[in-house]
């Protein structure tokens, strides 16, 4: 109301924009997906190794999975398991992080494809 009433006076009304306002967007993309689509041999996304993808692979059969179960398993798309074991994917530490838990063992650091240990969590 105060608004319309400052507008019918002719004052000047400063009005702002919210970003994304009204649109159903919780999860911003912070990449520059300019720079991804410009992607050259200098300026290059890491990718996840072979090894890492094979050892994806390995753990995943021994448990009995398939990449859609695995995926299931994880809360994601089949399709990442299976960019994550042919090395297409670009490491996300949350991602890892989950498959590691769900075939137990190691995707990350010096000591990949060795088992986790259960010890006590610290709080």
């Amino acid at each position: 109301m105060a608004i319309l009433a400052a507008q019918r006076r002719g004052e000047d009304v400063e009005t702002s924009k919210k970003w994304a306002a009204g649109q159903n967007k919780q999860h911003s993309i912070t990449k520059n997906t300019a720079k991804l689509d410009r992607e050259t041999e200098e300026l290059h996304h890491d990718r996840v190794t072979l090894e890492v993808g094979k050892v994806i692979q390995q753990g995943r059969q021994s448990k009995g999975l398939t990449q859609k179960d695995l995926a299931t398993k994880i809360n994601e798309k089949p399709q990442v398991i299976a960019d994550y074991e042919s090395g297409r994917a670009i490491p996300n530490n949350q991602v890892l992080g989950k498959i590691e838990r769900a075939i137990g063992l190691k995707l990350r650091g010096k000591d990949i494809g060795k088992p986790i240990e259960k010890g006590p969590r610290a709080k």
